[in-house]
């Protein structure tokens, strides 16, 4: 199946939407791999490849863009509302 996600750098632990993704659909990486969004997920959005727990952090571009503040699993949507994003603690 062609992927629906694209993983920007190897290091990352979350994927980007490449088209809405509905809660229950299949997320089908570029590896093969596929696993169920828990939540759906908005196009360009952030979606977890790992479970996270509060206080983890989050990596885009190989890079650090900040950290969860609760726990999430593999398949959630990842954004402002259970993000915490580096810029943000740095403008305060």
């Amino acid at each position: 199946m062609k992927p629906n996600v694209i993983v920007i750098h190897p290091g990352d632990n979350v994927a980007v939407a490449l088209e809405d993704i509905p809660a229950g659909a299949a997320v089908y990486l570029p590896d093969g791999q596929v696993f169920a969004a828990l939540t759906a997920i908005p196009y360009s959005h952030k979606v977890a490849l790992a479970d996270l727990v509060a206080g983890a952090v989050v990596v885009k571009y190989g890079e650090t863009i900040g950290e969860v503040t609760e726990d999430v699993r593999r398949g959630d949507w990842i954004h402002v509302h259970n993000l915490d994003i580096e810029e943000q603690k740095e403008n305060s």
